[in-house]
């Protein structure tokens, strides 16, 4: 995955996409540091709504990588190994997040 992410085949849309259908959410995912709470909260909201719908465990674990941009690699160490320093959305979302709100428990009506 880490060779799909270096020739730009594999960005954190389609892996949050992918989540839909055979993962289990966004893991050891290196992202600059300076990126907004707000759009960690977002990927977080994401994750959960594909959760609910799905009536799967989801699970998001991105590391703001301090001082770094994208395409610099972050050695975490020992048997963590490295990651790319994937780009995220360049579009805010602060008004989403500031919405507030209440995740909803899992639909099963659409299985129907």
């Amino acid at each position: 995955m880490i060779n799909a992410v270096n020739k730009g085949a594999l960005n954190l849309n389609k892996l949050e996409a992918m989540t839909a259908v055979c993962s289990v959410g966004l893991d050891m995912i290196a992202i600059p540091g300076d990126t907004p709470a707000a759009t960690i909260a977002a990927m977080i909201a994401d994750e959960a709504a594909i959760g609910v719908i799905n009536n799967k465990t989801t699970a998001v674990r991105v590391i703001p990588a301090p001082n770094t941009s994208v395409g610099d690699v972050v050695q975490f160490g020992g048997l963590l190994g490295a990651a790319p320093v994937m780009a995220v959305s360049k579009f805010s979302s602060a008004d989403f997040i500031a919405r507030g709100g209440r995740i909803p428990a899992p639909i099963h009506s659409f299985k129907n």
